[in-house]
């Protein structure tokens, strides 16, 4: 079995982490009604609707 010579340091592992994230990217969809941008699963503020119900007072 492969054994490390020495112990990997913080910022090597840093680095190598660092290209699991490289190209990940915010999904972000355009409301159907307002034509806002918000992101999946939450609420519009502007509109204050959530999956075609009324949540909150919409902003003025």
């Amino acid at each position: 079995m492969a054994v490390p010579k020495r112990k990997q340091s913080p910022s090597r592992t840093g680095m190598r982490r660092a290209q699991n994230m490289k190209f990940k990217s915010t999904n972000i969809v355009e409301d159907k009604k307002s034509g806002e941008y918000r992101l999946p699963h939450h609420l519009d503020l502007k509109t204050g609707m959530y999956r075609g119900r009324q949540v909150l007072d919409p902003k003025e």
